[in-house]
């Protein structure tokens, strides 16, 4: 049974890396860089109207499924659910907000840091146990980061900053916490119940900010956003169902593929080239996370 739980938590956290780098593709493609021959005189959108398109979707899906299902909308352990919407909410705005000011790849692979904070506040809040060998690894990702840092410093990149590159390690802060409550959460609330707490919290609050600053869409920009929300969502509830149909330190490594989708469309289509010093840090940012990991689940 357990083996079986488990196949079928890698094979929803690798649908749900496939439906993220979908939903980072045209978020991308919505930014003030992200041009591209292939879809051509696109608006801008302001990141936070991208987290309320992706939000108001994710909200009619989700309680349409929740009342057919006959499940409670507020869930059980409400203030981690709290804590899970909220944390989901900033994690998500300062992560589109970076991916239209910083390269895809990088964007992505500093997101990747979210385990490392997961291990933090579980420590704190779960009361876990951590390997010393896992600090070495924990190193390793942020001297990854540092080497990414180095680039704007030695080479003087234009395409990096320093305050988006902070706001994405802000952003794999939250996203941590929220990965925490997702774990605390797990024998408490179904999953969609969990799901649904990130738009009834994020609704409100970014049509605040949608007040100040927004784009009319037009065109197939609407199906855009469409394929946003629709795509957030399935990710979101995959991604949940992997973290309930296993341990996370046996799932997490699969998460990665996304890493080299995020480099591949990078690359490809939007003409990011990065440096070599900015390769050697997302390499060691993944190997530290990867190999950390794969510590915890030789420890269980």
């Amino acid at each position: 049974m357990y083996f079986c739980a488990v196949n079928k938590g890698i094979a929803y956290i690798i649908l749900a890396g496939i439906c993220f780098t979908v939903v980072n593709f045209f978020v991308k493609l919505l930014g003030p860089n992200g041009s591209t021959p292939l879809f051509e005189n696109l608006q801008t959108y302001p990141a936070h109207e991208l987290v309320l398109a992706r939000s108001i979707i994710s909200f009619i899906i989700s309680y349409a499924i929740i009342r057919k299902r006959k499940l409670t909308v507020l869930g059980n352990n409400r203030l981690w659910l709290i804590i899970r919407g909220l944390a989901g909410t900033i994690a998500l705005t300062i992560f589109f907000y970076s991916m239209h000011h910083l390269p895809l790849a990088i964007a992505a692979i500093v997101q990747y840091l979210a385990p490392i904070f997961t291990i933090f506040f579980a420590i704190i809040l779960l009361k876990e146990k951590v390997r010393k060998i896992q600090w070495i690894f924990i190193t390793m990702s942020f001297i990854g980061v540092l080497f990414i840092g180095l680039d704007k410093l030695l080479l003087n990149s234009n395409n990096l900053s320093f305050l988006w590159l902070g706001l994405g390690i802000v952003s794999a802060v939250f996203s941590g916490l929220a990965y925490t409550a997702i774990l605390k959460l797990k024998s408490t609330d179904n999953a969609l119940t969990i799901v649904m707490y990130f738009p009834m919290i994020a609704i409100p609050v970014m049509t605040l900010f949608c007040l100040f600053e927004f784009t009319m869409p037009k065109g197939i920009e609407w199906i855009i956003l469409l394929i946003i929300g629709v795509f957030t969502q399935f990710a979101q509830i995959l991604m949940t169902k992997a973290l309930h149909n296993g341990s996370a330190s046996t799932i997490t490594p699969f998460q990665y593929i996304g890493a080299v989708y995020a480099f591949l469309i990078g690359y490809f289509i939007f003409d990011e080239i990065t440096s070599w010093i900015i390769d050697i840090g997302m390499i060691l940012v993944v190997l530290g996370v990867l190999l950390n990991a794969l510590s915890r689940r030789s420890k269980s």
